[in-house]
């Protein structure tokens, strides 16, 4: 395998960035590499060409290189500064990134000076830790992501030095809602640093490492330092920047920095497990050429490295956890308590020889201390989490249709000897977990949401039907977990996701069935009797042990685990992660049986070491989707619930609250964008509405479906040809040109008549349609249709643009509304069929209904906005779109040379045009019609979200 440069030095020359990888002793020199101002081109670099780095702020060193972003035309690079051994695998040591810098690559003037601050910055965070520990700790640092002297003027301004420093208490109140903002996005420590007292988190059964590491850091504060830099000194090359871009350089040091949430290894693949026989990869192939695409994390914006050839270059990082810890087992233990001393202990991660920078020992006896029967093993989880559907939580939810679920993790348990011996037997037992494969939503603004299906059965049925295909290819049997309520507001789609399965298995072959265990968590479990679970555990025991582990030994897997077991609840955190660390346990006491360890008959079973693990992992992947540590957390540490627990978790709820209606829409499109699957232009849409959209939905394919759909459902004469059928944006209330809100419906255009037709988009259902006959049209007029002045986009009248059709009121003319309740409980069957024959009556009463009983006009009016055709997903291959204007007139010809046809003229007379060009709402209006409401809402969203 090509190596990976494991230090990289990065400085500025006249025309670019260069990024010179420093080789280890006794290998041939890595080719330096140049990063062009400008356009961020990626070429090679002759040694001759090296700019000099002695200068102690002229340059900075580096650990590897995450990827190039693109924003603006404006590109920077961002670096890993800071990493952290957390465990060593086949002796090869894997990290945590803990820091990143970003540098601009758009001048040399903006390079040095950010490249200034980094090495000032590195050098000031060396020399506290050299102070603080008596020597110096690069690779183990773990100091935030922010200066020190801003780190202590943001922890002055946030309001610390209000409290005495001998307090040593405060109220959850104060914690959740005053200082609110450690419960933020990817926060490191979830409660304030005077919050909680190390003896507190321990009776909490919280993780003891982290407390007050970095609490009470204003990340934004010291982000801003790098996004204030000029963007570009070139007038002729200046491009619209968008003003999201320092929100986004700080989203990004906060996601792949301080969240602590990235693992690397510069020898080994971590993102395949060792059922697959692939963590060792093959030395002729570069390990990003080998790593799961599914658990690469920073492929997009490595791609141009990839690209140019540069291997050393390209270094994979996965999004997850990975915990280590030792302990000592005894085959024979004595028949009667001994001291405490001989008892199993809890460790801290020790890694065997001297690896350099590896974690200091911990607390597990020496090996000249054990006993002959004695032994000490190693416990290593791993948790994968997919970059598919990636998101936060009620941002992505459900399934998408190439059948990826939201929150899908990937979770490995390896038992192994400390050093890796390949003649002891390695173990490893996998779990997924995932979100439930159906089309659903929950709002963000409530604690207990309801969550609402979307889409048909069908639909529904076919998504789900590809997830389990492709997890059966990849993971061979599969067993379903279902944590959910058995009654209640999760009842709908629990039971809609058991009727798929059922469905599933009835059209399997053979032995390709889905077992589907529903065990109701919360029913279970009431009044905090988490023990409970132990009930589901014996229901599973047989099913767990039926599929076993995979085992390895002599580096050759001699048997493959058959499948897995996958766990959810609604999150896919909280109730899944203490059934899972139970299936777990249940395993590990398994495999060490199989070993000749009988883990009943130790004599100390408080397995603190597991339990930590496993809560330290449920923290991880909690903070990745919902920014607080999981719920029920004491319990998974302490085997203990209480109302202290109880408290603790009310606040994460709290914390979860705020940030899913503050920080995670600006975060989702930051992900989206840096995962590829959306452009650049996120940022834009996202300043113009300040909402952000699940690219995983193909927004065409949708329009495509409807346009079917409504064609099937009210077009009842099949002698009616269809001409056309387009996704249009209408006033909700007829005969207007602007109501509030605006919506999607669809039109149709046969060579009789114009349909439009409202169409519910979470059901795929039409709700009503209106048919006007072309005979009736009297007039059309295209032209700027502005419904908005609250963005800039909204005021372009280039983009901004529509048509308003006026016709005659007529006994052809027909409204039809499915009145039917429209529900997510059961099928709904609404078909509207052939209605076109309904008596003058039943119209008349249909015209009131709409009308309010009032007197119809004379002249009646549809209007129509063409939807923006510029968007941000990301669409490979895709030609040319027609633009809005091109769009508007295409239609308005159609429904021109239609309508003359259907009119009666006299003979010899020649028809004349009925399309005149004019505005429909002008940008002037539309600055005096627009409402304060409307204009409060969106400063408010920006405020909070922007």
């Amino acid at each position: 395998m090509p190596g990976i440069a494991r230090k990289i030095v990065i400085c500025a020359a006249i025309d670019g960035l260069i990024i010179q990888p420093l080789s280890p002793k006794g290998q041939r020199p890595l080719q330096p590499v140049r990063v062009r101002y400008g356009d961020s081109s990626i070429s090679a670099v002759p040694r001759d060409q090296l700019p000099d780095t002695s200068t102690p702020e002229s340059s900075f060193e580096a650990f590897g290189i995450l990827g190039l972003i693109t924003v603006s035309r404006l590109s920077y690079l961002v670096s890993i500064t800071r990493r952290q051994q957390v465990a060593q695998i086949f002796g090869f040591p894997i990290y945590v990134v803990t820091e990143v810098a970003v540098t601009p690559c758009t001048s040399k003037a903006d390079a040095d000076k950010s490249i200034r601050r980094t090495a000032g910055h590195l050098r000031r965070q060396s020399a506290h830790a050299l102070s603080d520990d008596g020597e110096s700790s690069d690779e183990e640092t773990e100091l935030s992501i922010a200066a020190l002297d801003e780190v202590e003027d943001a922890v002055m301004e946030e309001g610390d030095s209000r409290h005495d420093s001998n307090s040593n208490r405060s109220s959850v109140a104060e914690d959740v809602i005053r200082r609110r903002g450690s419960y933020g996005r990817f926060a490191q420590s979830w409660f304030s640093r005077s919050g909680w007292t190390m003896d507190q988190r321990r009776t909490m059964g919280m993780s003891i490492s982290s407390a007050g590491s970095t609490a009470g850091v204003d990340v934004d504060s010291a982000a801003s330092s790098v996004a204030k830099v000029p963007l570009t000194d070139d007038a002729d090359t200046q491009t619209p920047v968008s003003t999201l871009l320092p929100k986004l350089l700080r989203t990004v040091k906060v996601l792949f920095g301080s969240s602590r949430s990235f693992y690397f290894s510069y020898d080994l693949d971590i993102t395949r497990s060792l059922s697959q026989d692939a963590i060792l990869p093959r030395p002729d192939v570069p390990l990003h050429a080998q790593v799961d695409s599914a658990f690469f994390w920073n492929r997009h914006i490595l791609q141009q490295f990839m690209a140019t050839g540069q291997e050393s270059l390209a270094l994979p990082v996965m999004q997850g956890f990975v915990g280590q810890r030792t302990f000592v087992v005894d085959s024979q233990p004595p028949q009667q308590d001994e001291p405490s001393a001989e008892s199993v202990e809890m460790s801290s991660l020790t890694a065997p020889g001297s690896l350099p920078g590896s974690p200091p020992p911990g607390r597990v006896r020496d090996s000249i201390d054990l006993r002959p029967s004695e032994k000490k093993c190693l416990i290593t989880l791993i948790s994968r989490r997919s970059n598919k559907r990636a998101g936060l939580r009620y941002l992505r939810r459900g399934v998408n249709e190439d059948g990826f679920t939201a929150n899908m993790v990937e979770t490995e348990q390896i038992i192994s000897s400390p050093t890796w011996d390949k003649s002891s037997p390695t173990h490893s037992f996998l779990q997924i977990r995932g979100s439930i494969p159906l089309f659903f939503t929950q709002s963000a603004y409530s604690l207990k949401p309801v969550p609402v299906i979307q889409h048909s059965p069908e639909s529904n049925y076919k998504a789900c039907k590809r997830h389990f295909e492709r997890l059966s290819r990849h993971y061979g049997e599969l067993q379903i977990v279902n944590l959910v309520e058995e009654h209640g507001v999760e009842e709908s789609i629990g039971t809609q996701y058991q009727k798929n399965v059922e469905r599933l298995n009835e059209e399997a072959s053979g032995g390709d069935q889905i077992p589907f265990e529903w065990f109701d968590f919360h029913q279970a479990c009431r009044g905090m009797k988490f023990e409970n679970v132990s009930h589901l555990l014996l229901r599973m025991k047989d099913r767990l042990e039926e599929l076993g582990s995979s085992i390895q030994e002599e580096g050759e897997l001699i048997r493959k685990q058959k499948g897995v077991l996958r766990t959810n609840c609604m999150d896919c955190l909280d109730r899944t992660n203490v059934c899972q660390s139970s299936f777990a346990k249940h395993m590990l006491e398994l495999q060490l049986k199989e070993d000749g360890i009988d883990m009943s008959a130790q004599l100390d079973q408080e397995t603190m070491w597991f339990n930590t693990l496993w809560a330290d992992n449920g923290d991880a992947v909690s903070k990745q989707y919902a920014s607080t540590a999981a719920m029920k957390g004491d319990y998974t540490r302490t085997r203990k619930r209480d109302y202290r627990g109880a408290l603790n978790d009310l606040g994460l709820s709290l914390a979860r609250f705020y940030s899913g209606m503050v920080n995670d829409y600006f975060s989702q499109a930051a992900i989206d964008f840096l995962l590829g699957n959306v452009t650049a232009k996120v940022f834009d849409e996202f300043e113009s509405d300040m909402m952000t959209k699940d690219p995983a939905v193909s927004i065409s394919k949708m329009r495509e479906r409807a346009v079917e759909l409504c064609q099937k459902r009210v077009v009842a004469d099949v002698s009616e040809e269809v001409h056309g059928g387009w996704v249009l944006i209408s006033p909700n209330t007829a005969n207007v040109v602007k109501s509030w809100p605006m919506e999607e419906v669809v039109l149709l255009l046969t060579n009789a008549a114009l349909y439009l037709c409202r169409f519910d988009w979470d059901l795929d259902k039409v709700s009503s349609f209106e048919r006007v006959h072309l005979g009736n049209v009297t007039h059309i007029k295209f032209g700027t249709y502005i419904t908005s002045t609250i963005a800039p986009s909204h005021m372009d009248e280039m983009r901004n643009v529509g048509f308003v059709v006026e016709y005659q009121p007529g006994k052809s003319n027909v409204r039809r509304t499915n009145t039917r309740t429209l529900s997510t409980r059961g099928e709904i069957a609404s078909k509207l069929g052939s209605q076109s024959s309904d008596s003058a009556k039943q119209q008349s009463a249909f015209v009131n209904f709409f009308s309010g009983k009032a007197k119809s006009p004379a002249i009646r009016k549809l209007a129509f906005k063409a939807p923006y055709t510029d968007s941000s997903v990301a669409v490979s291959g895709a030609g040319p779109r027609q633009t809005e204007i091109q769009q508007v007139v295409t239609i308005c010809a159609e429904v021109e040379r239609l309508a003359l046809e259907r009119q009666l003229h006299k003979d010899g007379e020649e028809a004349r045009s009925i399309i005149d060009r004019g505005d429909i709402i002008s940008l002037e209006a539309a600055k005096k019609n627009t409402g304060l409401l409307e204009q409060l809402g969106h400063s408010i969203k920006k405020l909070v979200w922007g």
